[in-house]
């Protein structure tokens, strides 16, 4: 019993601590560069890679997103002119994602903030 408080008392530290986190960086990331935690994250996750595109369906299963919020996350990108959605030429159900040079400047400008208020919750 005494292991099992200790284990959830642990689980409900690392939750409060990603709370924290999280809505600080949405508040930061909202005022300073007009994105969601989700927007910068699915931007943040495009400009990681090795080319400048990737299928919805695979950035899907490294992100936390649902493939319904994710496609919502992606239709505000796309409307506000940083990110592009095309059809995979061999498979027309597939669907790319493809930051554009908007993307990237916004990611860029917002990555600072980023990593400051990571720094500043997480290093010691």
């Amino acid at each position: 019993m005494e292991q099992e408080v200790a284990l959830i008392g642990q689980w409900r530290s690392l939750l409060t601590s990603y709370n924290e986190i999280a809505c600080h960086l949405e508040r930061v990331l909202q005022d300073s560069h007009k994105l969601t935690l989700s927007e910068f994250e699915t931007l943040d996750r495009l400009t990681t890679q090795e080319c400048d595109k990737r299928r919805m369906q695979d950035l899907a299963e490294v992100m936390y997103l649902s493939q319904s919020a994710l496609s919502r996350t992606v239709a505000r990108l796309v409307n506000a002119g940083l990110v592009a959605r095309t059809h995979c030429e061999d498979d027309r159900r597939g669907v790319f994602v493809e930051i554009t040079p908007a993307g990237r400047a916004r990611h860029a400008e917002a990555r600072r903030a980023h990593l400051s208020v990571l720094s500043e919750h997480l290093v010691s």
